[in-house]
């Protein structure tokens, strides 16, 4: 009879790992088979296998921080003019007798007289003695001069003017956040070449680590963040500064999350870089390695989201897809030694999701411990029964029993 039972509740649990074994146990994440079936009830996505050829194509096209977004290589030009700067003008005539020079001031060094210092007006101008209203904003000091000549030239004798800025209070730089001395400067009128590392020593250098810490620079309307350390080892990034340009300097880790058989106890969590970049070997080495018991080697899954152009060169078919990103899975297998070569030329990226899946044996210890389980709970609850009739019978042979006193 306990044979029957217990072959009984053996079919049963063969039925439940039959016909529904993956949602009947527990689990930490789909199985291998149903991320490479490339289906989901949620979002659609693309399954693409690591090799040499993929991750040439992902360093190829690693996203380009700040040389992405704003693509102009030059040095700021020549500074312009802005309302509120304070302008100097000397006006030079070849000989006394002229329109600034008297006869009366006697020969001297240059000729020259120098007005006094002006804002430019809220409507752009200067004002200058015998040329009238000179526009001033929006134009080089160039050509804030030759506009002066032409039209004190057949007045003056030979006259030459200088004009310079006395305090430039536009086409300024800010540089704040986690820097040691935030502060607001001017790009220099004769073209230093600043860039953006430059800015930021100005402001003091940054309070923190280099991997820990990011540079975003707001110019024109658009924004474009990059680590610090990128800026340092990625000269492509360390681009020229130009008027207007807003640089924000904050902290912040760059971090990547692991789910499945990955390491022990705490394999499984969000893990910080504590570097600038960290490679896919790296980061499953930081979350313990591979769990020897449960983790399928074969199965290790990176999750990200790429451009649509960057999917579509890997092979994806990006017309099922919406929007400019497309998430894809990458899948390596570990179990092959050459996985751990792919493993280390793939870069993460902050964000970055691992899952590990779990081996099919490890599917079958559960279902094992299962019917153990139940099993061992039969047989308990067999003897258990068996237990009454025993007593039973020994009041039948007239065997006493211990009394019972009731205490109201």
């Amino acid at each position: 009879m306990r044979g029957l039972r217990v072959s009984g509740i053996a079919l049963l649990a063969s039925a439940l790992a039959s016909v529904g074994g993956c949602s009947f146990f527990p689990n930490d994440g789909p199985v291998s088979v149903d991320v490479q079936s490339e289906k989901s009830d949620l979002l659609p996505y693309a399954l693409v296998k690591l090799s040499p050829e993929v991750v040439d194509i992902l360093a190829a096209y690693e996203p380009k921080g700040l040389a992405g977004t704003f693509t102009d290589r030059k040095p700021a030009s020549n500074i312009k003019f802005g309302i509120g700067d304070i302008v100097s003008s000397t006006v030079f005539e070849a000989t006394a007798g002229g329109l600034f020079i008297p006869l009366d001031a006697g020969a001297r060094p240059g000729n020259y007289v120098t007005l006094p210092d002006q804002a430019i007006d809220n409507n752009g101008n200067i004002t200058i003695p015998f040329a009238g209203v000179v526009r001033a904003a929006g134009r080089t000091n160039v050509e804030i001069q030759n506009d002066i000549v032409n039209r004190i030239k057949n007045r003056a004798i030979e006259p030459q003017v200088i004009v310079s800025l006395a305090q430039q209070r536009t086409s300024l730089i800010s540089v704040v956040g986690e820097v040691n001395t935030p502060l607001r400067f001017a790009v220099p009128a004769t073209g230093a070449g600043d860039r953006i590392l430059d800015a930021i020593t100005r402001a003091g250098g940054i309070k923190g680590q280099g991997f820990s810490t990011w540079v975003m620079l707001e110019r024109g309307g658009k924004r474009a963040t990059v680590p610090f350390e990128n800026l340092v080892m990625n000269p492509s990034n360390n681009i020229y500064i130009q008027p207007g340009d807003r640089i924000y300097v904050y902290q912040e880790q760059q971090k990547f999350i692991v789910f499945g058989g990955a390491g022990e106890g705490a394999g499984q969590g969000e893990f910080n870089f504590d570097a600038w970049r960290i490679n896919l070997a790296e980061a499953v080495a930081k979350a313990g390695g591979l769990n020897d018991v449960r983790a399928d080697a074969s199965a290790v899954f990176l999750y990200r989201r790429e451009p649509k152009e960057v999917a579509k060169l890997l092979g994806v078919d990006v017309s099922r897809f919406s929007g400019d990103l497309v998430p894809v899975i990458f899948q390596v297998n570990l179990r092959d030694p050459g996985g751990y070569f792919i493993a280390t030329r793939t870069q993460m990226r902050n964000g970055d999701v691992i899952f590990v899946a779990n081996a099919q044996s490890y599917n079958l210890t559960k279902f094992f411990n299962f019917v153990n389980t139940v099993t061992d709970a039969s047989i308990g609850m067999s003897n258990a029964g068996t237990g009454w009739p025993t007593a039973v019978q020994a009041l039948g042979k007239g065997r006493a029993l211990p009394s019972i006193t009731y205490v109201q």
